[in-house]
């Protein structure tokens, strides 16, 4: 139930770890993308082609869209939204890397969904 007090936007907050087992298949896809996105200029198209080429992580970030990860989720509409990617180490038995870490202790309202 909806009062006026309560806001009706709603910030998801999503975190990936992703391992590219095949480089060489994310930057042809990315390159793709940026070559097929009619509405880039030519200057920019430029750029992004260079950026995605030299770097795995950059070509990701033009790969995952999110508005991909919500167009299909009834009554809601993306607003706004900003991502970025970078390489990492990881190690899932490392508790640096423990998903739960923000819920530990924080000061964010409990929203109930888990």
């Amino acid at each position: 139930m909806s009062t006026p007090e309560t806001s009706r936007f709603v910030r998801l907050r999503v975190e990936l770890v992703l391992e590219v087992g095949n480089a060489d298949a994310v930057t042809k896809a990315a390159v793709r993308r940026v070559a097929d996105d009619p509405e880039m200029p030519d200057a920019e198209r430029a750029h992004a082609e260079e950026a995605v080429t030299e770097d795995t992580a950059e070509a990701l970030a033009y790969l995952v869209d999110p508005f991909d990860l919500v167009s299909k989720v009834p009554g809601v509409e993306l607003q706004q939204a900003s991502w970025s990617s970078e390489r990492t180490e990881y190690d899932p038995d490392s508790p640096d890397w423990d998903l739960d870490e923000d819920d530990v202790g924080g000061d964010e309202e409990d929203d109930g969904i888990g």
